[in-house]
């Protein structure tokens, strides 16, 4: 397990990609919600974890969300799609 280190989080070691259920951009800042219930904001555009996370486990789902597909359990609709994910 590759573990990714996030500038700004408090801790001294890396997060797994595994942890991190959903990224949400919020003007120059990001949004990270992890698996354990937390959420942190960092100084990081979402572009920046788009280009680190591998594309196999993350997905750009909208220009301000960048999704863990692990998490993702339904795509609702045809023309208006929308997702839900595990923890709802």
């Amino acid at each position: 397990m590759k573990l990714y280190k996030i500038p700004g989080l408090d801790k001294d070691y890396g997060v797994a990609a595994e942890e991190i259920i959903r990224v949400q951009a919020v003007s120059n800042y990001s949004r990270i919600y992890f698996v354990n219930g937390k959420v942190a904001t960092v100084a990081k555009v979402l572009h920046w974890f788009e280009d680190k996370f591998p594309e196999e486990l993350f997905a750009r789902v909208h220009k301000s969300h960048l999704v863990n597909r692990k998490y993702v359990s339904a795509i609702n609709g045809k023309r208006n799609k929308s997702l839900i994910l595990l923890n709802g």
